[in-house]
């Protein structure tokens, strides 16, 4: 296959049976500097990149190597060859339907051929121009093409997945031009982002299985247009992990903020639907005091974690910035401590050191001290590291982050409701498929 060069030059034989004349072209072009020239004048030729790069030769060979054509004619013929094979299909379906093949009689015919109309229809391979058998009376049923439908199955997959992996609407339809020759709008592509509205309320309202031993609650706060101006709405989202290991990411929730009213609601609505916590052990939270007020009325009876990490963070903006690290430390003794018992010495410890110097932070680490305890009581040393901080459910709440900050502002809430449904459904599906036989701390 002869590759089209930048200015027009093909370069496929010459370039192997002369490579003399490719050395004179790069001393010509810059791509080599002279002290490189004058180390390779005894050689016949050399190759265009050296193992030396320059701002030169590199930013000549970008620029060279996009005027490729690296697909040459094979593109075309696909499309020819699948066309054919399409409009193959199609005739052969016309025959199905009426009973007899191209130019035969038959005493009972349910209808005629009625020649051809075009239709266009964009696949993998660029947009088909199709001739589509038609009846006399209209009732032809085709089965390979969906009525009405301009882009296969597979590309509004693709579409939906360039949505999905956090590409704007703008931004996918851009970057597909090369693939599918043809420019879908964003129009379109949110019209199929729009197909997992459904997905969405069934995700929200199926059945609960009530076998998490350990519960994980946050919220991840998002950015979506509103009517005047941009609004900060917030998703109370629950994390679980099962009875065999397994995490999944339970279900959340569009809330106006974390106050008790707004966590109750979304806690009820797991409850009636089977979440009841008889399997639970613990549940984990980053202490905010509408959840906590929440959780006293739905799930009284299950130990409540709060998070070290973020009860770290609320002490540390209590001290100096020059004592912070030895804080720190003082701090990671009693939640790394080996047992109740020792973590219980060492937070006296860390008491009698700081509370001259910041009574604010030793009394803030105080009045939580039982609650930042309780996963001591779970009976695994190896599940500790996991169960003291509200990290599992953050690692989610990044890949959220992630894939909506190169869309912006969402354009409403459906729309926001959607990419979190794909981007949790993604993380569920990966964790099924890699369940843990035994949860520990390196698993």
């Amino acid at each position: 296959m002869a590759f089209i060069f930048g200015r027009g030059k093909k370069i496929s034989r010459w370039l192997r049976a002369r490579p003399r004349l490719f050395f004179d072209w790069e001393k010509r072009e810059g791509v080599l500097p002279p002290e490189l020239c004058d180390e390779h004048k005894h050689e016949e030729g050399t190759p265009m990149l050296l193992e030396q790069a320059t701002p030169t030769n590199v930013s000549r060979a970008i620029r060279e190597i996009n005027a490729f054509e690296w697909e040459g004619d094979f593109k075309p013929m696909a499309r020819q060859a699948l066309k054919q094979l399409v409009e193959k299909r199609l005739e052969e379906e016309m025959a199905e339907y009426l009973g007899v093949s191209r130019y035969e009689h038959g005493a009972h015919r349910v209808d005629y051929r009625n020649g051809y109309y075009v239709r266009h229809l964009l696949t993998e391979m660029g947009d088909l121009e199709l001739l589509v058998p038609r009846s006399r009376k209209g009732g032809f049923p085709t089965q390979l093409i969906e009525r009405y439908a301009r882009r296969c199955r597979s590309v509004d997959r693709v579409l939906l997945a360039c949505f999905c992996l956090g590409l704007s609407t703008r931004k996918a339809a851009s970057v597909l031009v090369p693939v599918l020759g043809e420019k879908v709008s964003a129009s379109t592509i949110s019209r199929i982002a729009r197909e997992l509205d459904t997905e969405v309320k069934r995700y929200h309202s199926r059945s609960l299985r009530d076998h998490y031993r350990y519960l994980f609650l946050d919220g991840v706060v998002l950015k979506s247009k509103g009517a005047i101006k941009v609004q900060k709405k917030i998703l109370l989202c629950a994390f679980g992990i099962t009875v065999d290991g397994r995490h999944e990411m339970i279900d959340f929730y569009a809330a106006p903020s974390e106050s008790a009213a707004c966590w109750e609601a979304f806690l009820k609505d797991l409850y009636q639907r089977g979440l009841e916590g008889s399997c639970c052990e613990l549940m984990v939270t980053d202490g905010g005091t509408g959840l906590h007020a929440a959780l006293q009325i739905v799930y009284p009876k299950i130990l409540l974690q709060r998070c070290w990490a973020h009860k770290t963070r609320n002490v540390l903006d209590k001290v100096k910035k020059n004592d912070q690290p030895a804080v720190k430390k003082a701090l990671n003794r009693i939640s790394h401590a080996p047992n109740h018992r020792q973590a219980t010495e060492a937070y006296w410890h860390f008491a009698s050191r700081w509370r001259k110097a910041y009574p604010r932070a030793v009394a803030c680490v105080e009045k939580d001290l039982d609650e930042l305890l309780h996963f001591f009581q779970i009976k695994k040393p190896e599940l500790w590291s996991r169960l003291r901080t509200t990290n599992l459910i953050e690692r989610s709440f990044r890949e959220v982050r992630r894939r909506t900050r190169p869309m912006g502002v969402m354009a409403n809430t459906q729309s926001l409701q959607r990419i979190v449904f794909a981007v949790f459904h993604h993380l569920n599906q990966n964790w099924s498929q890699n369940t843990l036989k035994k949860f520990t701390h390196k698993s």
